[in-house]
């Protein structure tokens, strides 16, 4: 779900690593665990939202807020972090970062009101935007130039893990200890993952800095502005519907607990075989890896309701989703660098602080419907949201827009 970046020292070079090789894929595999756990965090209440909303007394909306809490500060910290820590070694701050997130986990495990869950997923999207707008683009500086391919791959492996394993595993934790015993393992993952950041990752002062001002100016390309909608429609479309998906498998589809994490896991490989798919296609024809990936969303939302009263139906219809928001991630990525070749890390701050706005947003809208209506109406207008970026795909195709070329 989040872009890729490259950090350059003054020279506009890849700054060269040091050390050994061990020690840098040590570092890599570090920076890669941190995003995991994050990933796996910022998805844990899908699976847990109906029993946290009865353990507090609360509508499956009202707990649907612990998805909207951090989306909504992470787009507010990815770029002020980025402007703010210029000056400060990167190993610190994504040491820094971890332990917040360790300490979200952990007061969420034992907090005594919702509004204490709250606070912890405030820390959850601070951590988010910070993490990510630092370790995007760090392969390059922990291992030897032939080698950044490969250490990039491996530290972004962990989205579509961590997308896979975070809301099954939640589940499963949930259904075998309850859902407070989910955040306090996933703080104790968060905890050996900033230790091992300490240990193994090197001091890293910064080497090139992203201003506001560069930030401001890149709302002016015509690609830019197409890219911010496709992400806005699609995103919204997924986590308004795909946040509230349990309440559906309990109340539409009739399936218990153990299912409904069987389902979960389902869609979680379909979605692997996506996000490998969608790279394959969207680097050569970029309009069709979102155009299908955006249709195949929108038919399978809007025919929930229909199919997914059966077990057999729900999970074939999750599976088809899987595969289609598993294409999603690469191929926001990829037209958010074809359209701002000249700056990546801020095209990588662009597209990550409005990824998280808009999954925020999905996550609120969606819970404001499902309160005051039902989940299949939350998942119709998943769909017809999904369909609306189809449109606007068909219509940059139709344009012809030409993406601008690196300097």
């Amino acid at each position: 779900m989040e872009p890729l970046s490259t950090i350059t020292a003054a020279t506009g070079t890849p700054a060269a690593p040091t050390r050994s090789s061990l020690l840098g894929w040590l570092g890599v595999v570090a920076v890669m665990l941190g995003i995991f756990s994050i990933v796996t965090i910022e998805i844990l209440p899908i699976g847990l939202l109906t029993s946290i909303g009865a353990d507090f007394a609360i509508s499956d909306g009202m707990a649907g807020l612990m998805m909207t809490m951090p989306g909504f500060l992470a787009a507010i910290s990815a770029p002020l972090v980025t402007v703010a820590t210029a000056r400060i070694d990167r190993r610190l701050m994504l040491s820094g970062f971890m332990a917040l997130l360790a300490l979200a986990s952990f007061l969420a495990a034992v907090a005594p009101d919702y509004w204490l869950v709250l606070v912890s997923r405030v820390l959850v999207g601070i951590t988010i935007g910070g993490f990510w707008s630092i370790a995007a683009g760090l392969a390059g500086r922990l291992v030897r130039a032939e080698s950044v391919g490969r250490a990039t791959a491996v530290i972004f492996a962990a989205v579509p893990l961590g997308s896979v394993l975070g809301v099954p595993v939640g589940t499963f934790i949930g259904d075998l200890a309850g859902w407070r015993a989910a955040f306090a393992v996933m703080g104790v993952l968060a905890a050996a993952v900033f230790a091992m950041l300490l240990a193994v990752v090197p001091a890293m002062p910064p080497v090139q800095v992203t201003r506001l001002s560069v930030l401001r100016g890149m709302f002016r390309g015509g690609n830019i502005r197409f890219a911010l909608l496709l992400t806005f429609l699609v995103v919204l479309a997924h986590f308004g519907a795909y946040t509230y998906v349990t309440p559906f498998l309990e109340q539409v589809t009739h399936v218990g607990p153990g299912l409904i994490t069987a389902f979960l896991l389902t869609y979680g490989v379909a979605g692997i075989v996506g996000n490998f798919a969608g790279g394959a296609l969207v680097a050569r024809r970029p309009h069709a890896a979102f155009g299908i990936a955006a249709g195949m969303i929108a038919g399978a939302t809007l025919l929930q309701p229909v199919l997914g009263r059966s077990g057999i139906g729900a999970v074939g219809l999750l599976v088809v989703w899987g595969i289609a928001y598993g294409a999603v991630p690469v191929a926001s990525q990829t037209w958010f660098a074809k359209s701002a070749p000249h700056a990546p890390e801020a095209a990588s701050v662009l597209l990550t602080a409005s990824f998280q706005a808009t999954l925020s947003t999905g996550a609120l809208v969606g819970g404001v419907v499902l309160d005051r209506t039902s989940p299949s109406t939350v998942m119709a207008l998943g769909g017809a949201t999904a369909a609306l970026a189809v449109l606007a795909t068909w219509l940059h195709f139709a344009m012809r827009v030409p993406w601008p070329k690196a300097d």
